[in-house]
């Protein structure tokens, strides 16, 4: 796998069932780029392996006087030299690789989650935790996928070694092959001391994460309300959380490379004590004793990649365990299945259909094909509030809770954030949620009250997959863009005369919230989606602009499904029909001028009447009811 290869054209479904199942799943993906890597680490570390034996043999022919053995065992020297650096160069370009593999499948796959959620992700997941996996996240799993190759090779070279010195010494490497799984073993007790510290670390860093972002997302707010001071002091006490949590898990590790370099110290020490007293009985020779100190210093070069592997595991498995958590997420959360319908005159707790038939016909269900996308021209309909909105009119609803509207926004584009056993909205007598994703994106179009614009130029801003039927000019005609048009203009550098090819900077920052919103709607309007669905599409401008927009979108859009959530007049009087959603279902469908007559709820909404000040019209009215009564009866 060569990074060029990177992205993947699919990353594959993963089994996110729990992070060390993910972490397997990555492994088994990338069986290629580990078997590269462990043959080019067996190679290096074998080089290694070898370098003692090849003093040994070295110290023994300078010893014997043997000439001709001593350049043999120099040549010798020389091929293991090469093989150590060959090994260790692609060793280190084949586990990178498999880093940035392992890091990129997990960014292909969360971004195809973001994309599949939308919004709903945000409610369901922290936001702190979605930055946290995106980012520090992935790189911790890839390290752990690269680790394991050489941690494989780091363990095969030193059974060679172990199995060599007793083969070589057996006197002396006994004591070696008892010695290293000793200190390969050592640590294992502190193990999970040192991974739960880690996960402590982890989560208080999560949170501090969730504060900052929510803090610099609201400190408009804050500066508003002087709330600065509390929350930055709220984001302190939780750095300095996050700060002692690392420096206790710090600890834990240093104590375990102290150990590691404290045991394989003592098993020097007792090789050479041992080794020289064999030495002095004639039992070993001077150059077997070189090898075997040689053998046992360069074994603590592996050796540390059992610290390593061991280090990347602690720290990737809740890593992969928040990635799994983002991962297992779908469009509708697990919920409870509603019971059965019962046949007529049958009892409630009549047993149904056996498990096993009821299994299968789930399984068959889920195997099943989804239904092909409605006609153009259908009504789209909302089960659970009862909105209907006609083919090709321009329908306006008014909500008195504008939390309400925004969840009804996403409930009409097909990404409801209610429980399972809601029913899900018909585009032309089809549900949107039985629809490939893609294709029910493409019949409708939601436009969120906040909707974010990236950064590039005006050009690439209107560049989105669009009928054709709707030009860029129309569109920024429509929303009444032209003063935004200018702006971008004076903002260009010199030698850029079309505002088409002005840059945006990130967010929009550089334009005012009306501008913004203006350039969102006009997107929109480019795309001409078979259902257009806007909310509060206009919130941010003057009402002169507001009338204009409303006219211009009623116009563009005319024969096309339009709805829009609003509860502005000058919006609700260009629609054709006006529907009024209270306490979660429709009470209330007319024209803006119907409603506002007959329709108190609606009046109230609408004109931002409170209780009092009806009472009082109504109070007014019967006065001037009574007077002009009297006056008849004077007469």
């Amino acid at each position: 796998m060569q990074i060029s290869d990177l992205p993947y054209p699919d990353p594959g479904v993963p089994d996110a069932r729990s992070g060390p199942r993910f972490l397997l799943w990555l492994g088994r993906n990338q069986l290629g780029g580990q078997f590269k890597s462990l043959c080019w680490g067996l190679m290096h570390h074998c080089g290694i392996a070898g370098l003692p034996f090849a003093v040994g043999l070295g110290v023994e022919a300078v010893v014997d006087r043997d000439g001709t053995r001593l350049i043999l065992v120099g040549g010798l020297i020389l091929l293991l030299g090469i093989a150590i650096s060959l090994g260790d160069t692609m060793l280190h370009r084949t586990a990178v690789t498999n880093w940035i593999t392992a890091a990129a499948r997990v960014q292909q796959l969360l971004a195809r989650k973001t994309a599949e959620l939308g919004a709903a992700l945000s409610r369901r997941v922290a936001a702190g935790e979605v930055v946290a996996v995106s980012t520090g996240d992935v790189e911790k799993i890839g390290w752990f996928v690269e680790a394991v190759s050489r941690f494989l090779a780091a363990a095969f070279a030193v059974v060679v070694i172990c199995v060599g010195l007793v083969l070589y010494a057996p006197a002396l490497g006994v004591v070696v092959a008892i010695g290293v799984p000793v200190l390969a073993v050592a640590v294992l007790p502190l193990l999970p001391h040192a991974t739960q510290r880690a996960d402590v670390q982890r989560e208080k860093a999560g949170r501090a994460t969730e504060l900052a972002s929510d803090t610099v997302a609201g400190l408009r707010v804050l500066r508003g309300i002087g709330g600065e001071e509390l929350f930055l002091g709220r984001y302190r006490e939780a750095s300095q959380e996050v700060r002692k949590a690392a420096v206790r898990s710090a600890r834990m590790w240093a104590l375990i490379s102290a150990i590691q370099v404290l045991l394989p110290g003592l098993l020097l020490i007792t090789v050479v004590w041992y080794g020289a007293e064999l030495v002095l009985d004639g039992r070993i020779t001077v150059g077997e004793l070189v090898a075997v100190f040689s053998a046992v210093a360069l074994m603590l070069y592996p050796l540390r990649h059992f610290e390593e592997i061991a280090m990347a595991y602690s720290f990737s498995r809740p890593s992969a365990k928040r990635a799994a958590r983002v991962l297992s997420l779908t469009r509708t959360d697990p919920g409870t299945e509603p019971a059965p319908d019962t046949e007529p005159g049958t009892p409630a707790d009549t047993p149904t259909e056996p498990a096993a038939a009821k299994a299968e016909a789930e399984a068959e269900a889920a195997d099943a094909q989804p239904p092909a996308a409605p006609a153009p021209g259908g009504d789209l309909y909302d089960p659970e509030t009862g909105l209907l909105a006609p083919a090709g009119l321009f329908t306006a609803v008014v909500c008195g809770d504008p939390d309400l509207a925004g969840r009804l926004a996403e409930r009409l584009g097909g990404h409801p954030a209610d429980a399972v056993g809601s029913p899900s909205v018909l585009l032309g007598g089809v549900a949107l949620d039985e629809l490939e994703l893609d294709t029910a994106r493409t019949l409708v179009l939601v436009q969120d009250k906040d909707p974010v614009l990236l950064s590039g130029t005006l050009r690439d801003l209107l560049d989105v997959p669009a009928s054709g039927a709707v030009g860029a000019a129309e569109a920024l005609a429509a929303a009444q863009c032209a003063d935004v048009l200018d702006a971008l203009t004076q903002s260009a550098p010199d030698g850029v005369d079309d505002p088409m090819d002005a840059r945006i900077t990130e967010r929009g920052r550089s334009l005012s919230g009306g501008q913004r919103q203006r350039l969102a709607l006009a997107r929109s309007l480019v795309t001409d989606p078979d259902v257009l669905v806007l909310d509060e599409p206009t919130s941010a401008v003057d009402s002169h602009t507001e009338a204009r927009i409303a006219g211009g979108v009623a116009a563009l859009r005319a024969g096309r499904t339009t709805v829009v959530l609003a509860s502005s007049p000058l919006l609700l009087d260009r629609a054709d029909r006006v529907v009024l959603v209270d306490g979660g279902t429709v009470s209330a469908v007319g024209t803006h001028r119907e409603l506002l007559q007959d329709e108190p709820r609606y009046r109230a909404v609408v004109t931002r009447e409170t209780d009092e000040e009806q009472l009082l019209d109504a109070v007014e009215g019967l006065d001037t009811l009574r007077e002009l009564t009297e006056i008849e009866e004077s007469a």
